[in-house]
This record gives structure tokens, sequence and C-alpha cells, in this order.
């Protein structure tokens, strides 16, 4: 029998936030269900709709359905094929991680000028290691003042302004600590003149450069530009015949998670797919990029598009997936913009709240971004949030292929290049710039794969197991979710593994 004072203690909880009940909710459609989560999701509806009065039973059948959605997914059946053999459990973990610490921040103004200080003081010091390319260096811009018309100069600062002239060049605006110089980027019509005003096109504000030129007047008028950018390298190899899996932007909590597809990866990993086991069985390290679930208030009106309206529910049923992952397999898990902590980068990684009662000595939940040594192979993870500003800003680059702008990125050894193109804590020192290059960077957020290579690094988007939004639509990204790629270290190749079957 249902209890009876289901509906009466419905009433008295909601009766506090101004809320009646409607006489078509009865004792038996709450049977089996608790009051208080009831109660509170239709407290978080409200906060959502203020004019929100009145719950019918059509509402309660509602939040009882999407109660029933947010099970955790059942566990699933491992029925590994007599063959298969898990090589990768037959050798030992080798990893390490390296974080810098994560600052907090008042927003004064000094800490944003510490923050610019340090951004300057570290991708100079990274430049500078082209000294064979740095005659006559200029050692702060404020001496610029003292040099005569067409003497030969080098200048290192950070963009504080681009423009395009009436006469069709580019000046850009360099600071330093202690002053600032005009730069001139001619539109001339040598092919050396053409190749170097095509470089300036792409220059953002908030960058740090070199340029290497003559004095005329209060100008300098360039000749050559110099990004920090990443030596030429040489791409690394293990004795160990082992890999390393990537994915991001999983969603679980979105209307479009793509649950089958993904139950099919948990499948793959446990060499129970068919679909390349031979290469499931040699991985050793998966790393997880971020936005692992949909969240909560992300964007307006975002609870319509969700089969799952408690955060906390999004992450038990990540976490209940990341358990079925086989124990030998060190997972690495990075937050996105969409996950539950500040937006503002570099993040924390997920708070010991959200991962509730969850522990697995092979699961390492870390900040955004990450620097990984597995097994040798140097992986910077990074969500990838700045991607749209750096696309917005930079032509060339694109959603469709976001190795384009994952490529200018390493150029200007920074993570987010753009200050404001996505939020960034001013700490007084700059975590974000690439101070080590990897041998791979990783990132996520526009869900489209790639998988590129520029001068020796490794650059890989691992896309989604999300279907295409409206917004993506209307932006006119065409995602490609449920792809997969895998490094095999060994034999120094990506493999993209589909589970779209």
């Amino acid at each position: 029998m249902a209890d009876e004072k289901a509906v009466k203690n419905l009433v008295k909880n909601l009766s506090k936030v101004g809320v009646l009940v409607a006489a078509d909710v009865k004792s038996e459609s709450l049977a089996g269900f608790s009051v208080e989560d009831i109660t509170a999701r239709i407290i978080e509806r409200k906060a959502a709709d203020s004019e929100m009065a009145i719950v019918s039973g059509a509402d309660i059948k509602d939040i009882i359905d999407e109660i029933q959605l947010e099970k955790a997914p059942k566990p699933i059946e491992i029925i590994q094929k007599p063959e298969y053999r898990a090589y990768a459990s037959e050798i030992d973990a080798r990893y390490n991680i390296s974080n810098n610490v994560l600052e907090c921040s008042s927003g004064r103004i000094d800490e944003f000028v510490s923050h610019f200080r340090s951004r300057l003081q570290k991708l100079r010091g990274i430049i500078e290691q082209h000294r064979s390319a740095l005659n006559g260096m200029v050692a702060t811009l404020e001496k610029l003042s003292a040099y005569p018309s067409g003497r030969e100069v080098t200048v290192i600062g950070i963009i504080s302004n681009k423009i395009t002239t009436k006469n069709g060049n580019i000046m850009a605006v360099i600071d330093d600590e202690t002053g600032e110089a005009k730069l001139i980027f001619m539109n001339g019509s040598s092919q050396q003149a053409k190749a170097l005003f095509e470089k300036a096109r792409h220059l953002v504000n908030d960058e740090v450069i070199a340029v290497k030129g003559s004095i005329s007047g209060p100008f300098v008028i360039a000749k050559e530009l110099i990004w920090p950018d990443v030596p030429i390298q040489e791409r690394k190899q293990t004795e160990e015949d082992i890999a390393i899996a990537f994915i991001s932007d999983i969603h679980i909590g979105s209307k479009l998670f793509l649950e089958k597809n993904f139950t099919n990866f948990i499948k793959w990993i446990n060499g129970n797919y068919d679909e390349r086991s031979d290469l499931a069985s040699k991985v050793k390290y998966l790393v997880v990029g971020g936005d692992v679930v949909d969240g909560i208030g992300v964007y307006p009106n975002q609870d319509r598009d969700l089969a799952i309206l408690d955060i906390y529910a999004q992450y038990r049923m990540f976490f209940n997936y990341i358990s079925m992952i086989p124990d030998y397999i060190h997972v690495f898990i990075i937050p996105g913009n969409h996950d539950a902590v500040q937006r503002a980068e570099p993040q924390p990684q997920l708070s010991s709240e959200l991962c509730g009662d969850f522990k697995m000595d092979n699961v390492h939940i870390l900040p955004n971004p990450s620097f990984l040594k597995l097994h040798g192979i140097e992986i910077l993870t990074y969500h990838g949030t700045s991607l749209d500003s750096v696309i917005r800003a930079i032509p060339g680059t694109n959603y469709a292929n976001p190795e384009t702008a994952m490529t200018e990125i390493l150029k200007r050894r920074h993570l987010s290049p753009i200050w404001g193109g996505n939020i960034i804590v001013p700490s007084k020192v700059d975590n974000l710039v690439i101070e080590k290059v990897p041998d791979i960077l990783h990132m996520g957020h526009v869900h489209k794969n790639c998988v590129a290579n520029y001068h020796g690094v490794d650059i890989i988007n691992s896309g989604t197991w999300q279907a295409t939004t409206e917004f993506q639509l209307v932006q006119g990204h065409i995602p490609s979710p449920c792809i997969m790629p895998v490094y095999e270290t060994k034999a120094n190749k990506f493999t993209n593994i589909s589970f779209n079957k």
C-alpha cells in the first residue's frame, strides 16, 4: 500500500517555497521514490521558472521519468574471447604527473599586471633561445628612442593593438615593462613582403612576438616576424608495445549522449567488441579531456536538452562507466567548460563532492590543463576552450580542421593566447604558457576529430560522444562523434577506432 503521508510531506515541503500541489497528485504515483528528491527537483525547476506556482500530476510523472533515466548504467557483461590476451595487463605502469600550483586571484589590477609580466618574461625567454636569429636585440622598448633612423634592431613585446592602415599596411603595437613600439608590416609586391604580410595577418592581441626590422621615425619597419614556436624534434618510441587512448566531451546527462556507442567503447577496452581487439589489448593508459558531463546551467534553457537534471547523478553515471574500465589501465581525467568546476582557466580538478564515493587507484583526477609523462611519452592535455577565440581571430583556422588552430597555439607557445576569448585566472604566474614542448598535444571541446603533426609534436583532438546539437548546426559545425584516437607508442602511429556501428 502506498504511503499516504507522501503527498502530505510533499505539500509541506513545497509550501515553504510557495509552490502548491494539485489535487491530481496521488500517493500511488510517489511510491518507491524519495519525496525529498522530488522536492529538490521541483525547487530546481522553480529556480529556472520563477512563475511556477502549482505542481500537477503530469509534472510529477515527468520528474519520476527523469529519475528513472538517471539510474546508473547496468554493468556491462564482459565475456572475453578465449583467445583474447590483455597484453597491457602484464606491463607495469610508468607515469608522472606534473602540474603547476593553481593560484587564487581577487581580480586586482596589480594581479593583471603581474600576470602579463609573467607571460612576457616566460615567452621572451623562449624566443631568446633563437639567439642566432636575434641580432641587434634591444634590451627594453624604452631604449628605442635612442636609436637613429635606419638602424637594424630586434624587439620583443606583447601585442596590445593591431590595425590595418589607410595605405593597406598592418600596424601592430607591442608593449613591454618599459614602453611600446609601433611595428609596420608593409603590403609589398615582392614574394618576401607578401609572405611577411601574410604572417602579420595572423597576429592576435596579447601574444608575444619578436620582430626584426629597421627604425623609421616612430616606427619599426618589419623585415622578419618570430614567434616563440616549438623547435623541430624527433618523435619518441618505446620499447614496450603499449597504447594510449584518448577521449573527451562525453556529455553524460545530455539527451544527445550516445550511450550505446559509449557502451561499445567500454566493451572494446575490455576486449569484448569486434573492432581491432589486438589494439585494445595494448591500451595501458586512457586520457579523458574534459566535458565528461553536460552540466547544469552552462547555457540558457539547457534543461530542455538534459536527460539528467541532477549534476551529482550525471557524475555518478560517469564514474559508473569509469569503474568498468580494467584496473590495469590508468585513467587521467581533466575537466572542461561543461564540468562543475570554475569556468576560469586553469581549472581545478573535479571536487571530492562531485566524485562522491568513487575511488580507484588507477584513476587520476587532475586539473585542466595537465602535463603527463606516460611510459616516457610527454602529453599536454587541455580541454581546448580557447579554440573558439583562436578560430574567430586567425585566418585559415576552422572547426572542420581543429589542427589548424592547435598548430597556431603551438606557434605561440600559449594555450589561450587571446585575453578575453575565454575566462582566465589573472594569477601572478601565467600557467598557460607552454614552457615544455610535449610529444603529444591533446584537446577536445570542438567535437571534431583530428590527427596531425607539427614540428614533431603530434596534434590530436579526440572528438565527442554526443550527437550534433542545434547550436552546432546553426554554427555550421560538423562533429565526428564516437571516433577514438589510439596511439601505439612502439610503432609511433595513431589509429582511429570508430564506435558508430
